[in-house]
C-alpha cells in the first residue's frame, strides 16, 4: 500500500532494506545522509562520476568523453550490469545499507520504479522548471511524487513493433516484405489472436519456434492493461485469483505453448542468446531498445527485420530513468550529468548508438530520428516506424509498488509451464495467486 507520508530517509532505507530481503546492516544506516555538493556542479578539484546503467543505454565512450571536454574537471566512468535484475538487485540492497557504494548515477527501470517512488527522500530530487516540456508527460508523471519530487530524469521509453526473421518466413512459406508482415500479423487492427494465428501457419512448416519467450510476450501483453495488478484509486493488489484480465492473457499464452508457438527460452540468459544464433525463433516483440539487443547477439546473422505493427493496439515496454542517489558525494555534479545524458542531443546519438527511442520531444522530432534506418534489420525505417508505434501509446498504464513482484510470480508461472516444464497451466496459476496473496 502506498504511504500518504514521506517517511524519513533512514525510515526509509530500513523499510526498503526489508523489502529488498537484505540482512540487518544498522551501522550503514549512517551514511544516509545527503550527498556534499552545494550550488553548482563544477567542482574546485577533478573528480569522476560513476554512471550505472544496464543492457545498453547507448552511452558511447565517445560521447562521455564529451562530456569532459565541456567540463575538463569531470571524468565520468559508466558501470554496465547485465541485466535489469542484476542492476534492481544492487541498487536496492546498498539503498537498505545506506547508500554505500552506490554510483553517482544509478539507473532505474520503469517497472521497479514505483517501488522507489515510495523512499524519495534516497534520492535527490531533480524538478528543475528550465527542464519542463523537454519530456512527453506521462514519462515526467512516472517519476514524479505527489508532492512534487521528481526522482528520476526520462531516458528512453519503449513503442513496440515485431521484429521477425524474414528468411524463416520466407522458408516457411509466409510473406517477407514488412509491410506484407504487418498485414499479416493484423495491420493496424492487429489482435494477439491474429499474432498467434500467424504463428501456428508458422510452426506447422518450420523447425523453429514462432517467438523467444513466454516472459517477454507475456511483458508485452499485460502491458496493455490500464491497471494490472493493483487498484489505481488505492494502490492495492488486486486478488490474483479474480483478476480475469491478466489469467486471460495467461491463458492465451499458455495456450500457444501448448501449440509449440515458443521457444521456450528466458530473455537475457544464456540459451536465449544462443537461440539467437541457432534459429530458435521466428519473431519477438520489440521495443525500441530491443533492436540494440538482438544486433548484439545476432551478429552475423541475415535476415532481421522489423514490421510496424504491434497486436493490440499500442504498447509501451520498459523505458529508464536516471536518479541521484542522495548518498553521493557530488549529488550536483551528478543532477548536472543526469540532465545533460537525458538532453534531446544526446538521447539522439543514444538512438543511433542503441536503438532507445527517446522520450525527449525534441529528440523525437529530430530528423537524425526521423529519418534513422537500421542497416543489421534490413535497412528498416526504425526511426519512423517507432515514432508512429509510439503515438499508438496512450499515456502510461498505472504501476504500484507491488507491480514488479506480482509481475514476477506470474511470469514465474509461465516459465513452470514453459522452460521448466515442471507444472501444467492450471498447477503453475494456482502458486502464482497463492504467492502473490502471500506478498500482503
Amino acid at each position: 500500500m502506498l504511504s500518504s507520508t514521506r517517511p524519513t530517509r533512514r525510515a526509509a532505507a530500513r523499510t526498503l532494506q526489508a523489502t529488498a530481503g537484505v540482512a540487518a546492516v544498522a551501522l550503514a544506516l549512517t551514511a544516509c545522509g545527503g550527498g556534499s555538493d552545494e550550488g553548482s556542479g563544477e567542482e574546485d578539484g577533478p573528480i569522476t562520476l560513476k554512471v550505472a546503467t544496464f543492457n545498453d543505454f547507448g552511452y558511447t565512450d565517445e560521447m562521455l568523453a564529451s562530456y569532459t571536454d565541456e567540463h575538463p574537471n569531470v571524468t565520468v566512468e559508466q558501470v554496465k550490469a547485465a541485466t535489469s535484475d542484476d542492476a534492481r538487485a544492487n541498487l536496492t540492497t546498498k539503498l537498505a545499507a545506506g547508500g554505500d557504494g552506490l554510483a553517482d548515477i544509478e539507473a532505474i527501470e520503469v517497472d521497479w520504479l514505483p517501488e522507489l517512488m515510495q523512499y524519495p527522500d534516497l534520492f535527490t530530487d531533480l524538478a528543475d522548471p528550465e527542464l519542463d516540456g523537454r519530456w512527453v508527460d506521462w514519462k515526467v508523471q512516472q517519476a514524479t511524487t505527489t508532492d512534487g519530487t521528481v526522482i528520476g530524469y526520462g531516458t528512453d521509453i519503449g513503442p513496440e513493433a515485431v521484429c521477425y526473421r524474414a528468411d524463416l518466413f520466407e522458408k516457411a512459406g509466409l510473406p517477407t516484405d514488412r509491410e506484407e508482415v504487418a498485414e499479416l500479423l493484423g495491420g493496424e487492427d492487429a489482435t494477439w489472436e491474429d499474432y498467434f494465428a500467424a504463428g501456428r501457419k508458422f510452426v506447422k512448416k518450420s523447425d523453429s519456434a514462432w517467438y523467444d519467450s513466454v516472459g517477454g510476450t507475456f511483458q508485452g501483453m499485460v502491458n496493455q492493461l490500464p491497471a494490472a495488478f493493483e487498484d489505481p484509486e488505492t494502490g492495492e493488489p488486486k486478488d490474483l485469483a479474480d483478476n480475469t484480465d491478466v489469467k486471460a492473457i495467461y491463458d492465451e499464452i499458455t495456450g500457444s505453448v501448448d501449440d509449440d508457438l515458443s521457444a521456450g527460452l528466458i530473455q537475457w540468459e544464456a540459451d536465449w542468446d544462443a537461440g539467437f544464433q541457432n534459429d530458435a525463433f521466428a519473431t519477438m516483440l520489440c521495443p525500441g531498445w530491443m533492436t540494440g539487443a538482438v544486433e548484439e547477439r545476432a551478429g552475423g546473422v541475415e535476415g532481421w527485420d522489423v514490421a510496424n505493427v504491434f497486436p493490440g493496439g499500442g504498447g509501451n515496454w520498459g523505458g529508464s530513468f536516471l536518479t541521484v542517489p542522495a548518498s553521493g558525494e557530488h549529488a550536483e555534479a551528478a543532477k548536472e550529468l543526469a540532465a545533460w545524458l537525458t538532453d534531446p542531443e544526446q538521447q539522439t546519438k543514444a538512438f543511433e548508438a542503441a536503438g532507445t527511442f527517446p522520450s525527449q520531444l525534441e529528440a523525437q522530432d529530430s530528423e537524425a530520428v526521423q529519418s534513422s534506418t537500421n542497416a543489421f534489420f534490413n535497412d528498416a525505417p526504425v526511426g519512423e516506424i517507432f515514432s508512429e508505434r509510439a503515438q499508438s501509446i496512450d499515456g502510461a498504464p498505472f504501476k504500484g509498488a507491488n507491480y514488479f513482484a506480482i509481475r514476477d510470480e506470474v511470469t514465474n508461472a509461465l516459465n513452470r509451464v514453459d522452460v521448466t516444464k515442471s507444472q501444467d497451466a492450471d498447477k503453475a496459476w494456482d502458486e502464482a495467486v497463492e504467492k502473490a496473496a502471500a506478498l500482503g
